[in-house]
């Protein structure tokens, strides 16, 4: 069912029509000691973002780059969207980069100032005095005052405040134009060959209505901030989407964390990678089996899979529980999720959806909706998106290619790389997938990572990791193709597998390296053997180091591949 949203033009119009209509709603809560919180209104974000804007303008930052780097926090959102709602174009930074890359793509980026946080002010300091950047103005997050040539962003608060009251306009009545790049992302991979993808107010926009228009999130709820905030999946669909929908949004304190703030903040909509999901799923079932319950509740769930999912809430409480009773939807993106979990998951009647997108789609190009799922799909494309598949096979598959006005203006600077990826409007995913007859749309692999072997068939590796992470003791696997010999097209299927250690002696009594070896090729004999002979998995290396992967936990492939040579 598609929902009737609020019309906005821009960011901008966004802040100002929703602050209208939620101003005195909760919109942050932050954690300020144990079992302390300070909640700030829709109203008084607004307004910091307001002063915060008008403070830059008068630093004569009007139409400059301005960057911010730091951990999931509020002074991060209100930095981002001072910047974007009428300063200048916002560049948001990875905050697991190196010093050298980050160094890097501030000279790349041509900001003039950068918001920061504590842990990389010392890297942050030493980078503004090279010569190859215009880098200007510091601003710190932490610091409460203006000191030594670093600006406090509190004090920034504080100084916009007074000039607003004096009567300065000029960011409140700033004109934004929604079709101009505002948003400067820079793609995963290293700095020097990491794409600049260039976002519009529109892309977002469009997008945010689009996702609010069939997700059954509102003001009440409550969500959960876990993916970094660089990352324009948790960006849109958490920061952007909790300020249109007048929604109350808290910060998660790590991935150790998460259980223990779904809880202490009554959350009711919180995004994921599946590998948290699958985690989750591990440690729920783990516990069950401690307390003899497994098979108690296996039986009622087949007894009660017809049974309406607030129906299975009511049975399923305990479980319901774990993640403090409250939620109402989880959503899984950034790679494929298990159907197994998907399907547990939904069988205790907890709405986990999965969603799909794409830094260049601003982000969200589908997603499953508690009413309309297909287990193992993205969902349908969302209402202004057309998708579709190019160079079909015989079963269908082929790349996804999708049109909307979520779609980049372009990779900024690279015109090469920007008629590569959109032709005729059409953006080419670089995904394989299929589209059933009713518009659910599969992802099948990236085509780039997809192992072709000497027969012509093809080896999807996260098809075959899936499998892998189920053994016990296996942390994750990363599943690639291997020459066998001089002829190229020999290739066979190898995995490197990291293991829990601790696992393997528990589980197994293995502790050798070399008893963990054959444990874990034990298991692999077993795969294989419920597999067609042309996947069977031919080569094994096991590893405790883990794989190299983005802020988002997916796996980098040539990263990992060049790792073993």
């Amino acid at each position: 069912m598609i929902k009737q949203v609020m019309e906005i033009t821009d960011l901008k119009d966004m802040l100002n029509k929703t602050g209208k209509i939620y101003g005195d709603k909760p919109g942050y809560k932050i954690k300020i000691g144990d079992g302390e919180y300070k909640v700030y209104t829709h109203k008084e974000i607004r307004d910091m973002i307001n002063y915060l804007g008008t403070a830059l303008i008068s630093m004569g930052l009007k139409d400059k780059r301005i960057a911010v780097i730091g951990e999931n926090r509020y002074e991060w959102e209100l930095a981002y969207l001072s910047v974007a709602c009428g300063t200048g174009i916002i560049v948001p930074i990875d905050k697991s980069l190196p010093e050298n890359e980050l160094e890097e793509l501030i000279e790349r980026s041509e900001v003039e100032a950068i918001f920061y946080s504590k842990k990389y002010e010392e890297a942050i300091e030493k980078i503004k005095y090279s010569e190859n950047n215009k880098l200007k103005h510091l601003i710190s997050m932490d610091r409460d005052t203006n000191i030594e040539g670093i600006y406090s962003q509190k004090e920034l608060i504080e100084t916009g405040r007074k000039l607003v009251q004096a009567g300065n306009m000029e960011f409140i009545d700033a004109k934004i134009d929604p079709e101009k790049m505002n948003i400067m992302l820079f793609t995963s991979g290293t700095t020097s060959k990491s794409k600049v993808v260039a976002l519009s107010h529109r892309n977002l926009v469009s997008n945010l209505m689009d996702f609010a228009s069939v997700l059954d999130v509102d003001s009440n709820d409550r969500i959960l901030s876990f993916l970094p905030l660089h990352h324009v999946f948790e960006c849109t669909v958490g920061m952007l989407f909790s300020l249109y929908i007048g929604a109350e949004r808290a910060f998660c304190e790590g991935i150790r964390h998460i259980v223990q703030n779904l809880n202490e903040y009554k959350t009711t909509f919180a995004s994921f990678v599946p590998a948290i999901y699958e985690s989750m799923y591990k440690n729920i079932l783990k516990g069950l089996e401690k307390e003899g319950k497994l098979e108690i509740v296996k039986k009622l769930m087949e007894e009660n899979k017809d049974k309406t999912m607030a129906e299975k809430k009511e049975i399923f409480k305990d479980i319901h529980n774990i993640f403090g009773g409250e939620i109402r939807l989880f959503v899984s993106g950034a790679a494929a999720l298990d159907k197994e979990v998907e399907e547990t998951f939904r069988a205790w009647g907890i709405n986990l959806c999965q969603g799909y997108g794409l830094t260049e789609t601003s982000p969200v190009i589908g997603v499953e909706t508690n009413d309309n799922y297909r287990v193992g799909s993205i969902g349908k494309a969302l209402p202004h998106i057309e998708a579709k598949i190019e160079d079909a096979n015989e079963e269908g598959m082929g790349e996804l290619v999708v049109k909307g006005p979520n779609i980049m203006i372009e990779y900024y600077n690279d015109e090469k790389a920007t008629k590569e990826v959109l032709k005729d409007g059409w953006f080419y995913t670089g995904d394989l997938a299929k589209i059933d007859e009713d518009g659910y749309i599969f992802i099948c692999g990236r085509k780039k990572s997809v192992i072709v072997l000497k027969n012509g068939k093809n080896i999807f590796p996260e098809e075959m990791e899936n499998l892998v992470n189920k053994i016990e003791g296996v942390k994750e696997s990363f599943v690639f193709g291997k020459q066998q010999s001089e002829d190229k097209e020999d290739m066979k299927v190898n995995v490197k597998i990291i293991y829990d250690r601790d696992i393997m002696k528990e589980a197994y009594k293995a502790e050798t390296e070399e008893e963990i070896r054959k444990v874990l090729a034990d298991k692999i004999k077993d795969i294989n053997k419920i597999m067609p002979k042309y996947k069977a998995i031919r080569g094994i290396i096991i590893s405790e180091e883990p794989l190299i992967k983005t802020t988002t936990n997916k796996i980098k492939r040539q990263a990992n591949l060049e790792a073993m040579k």
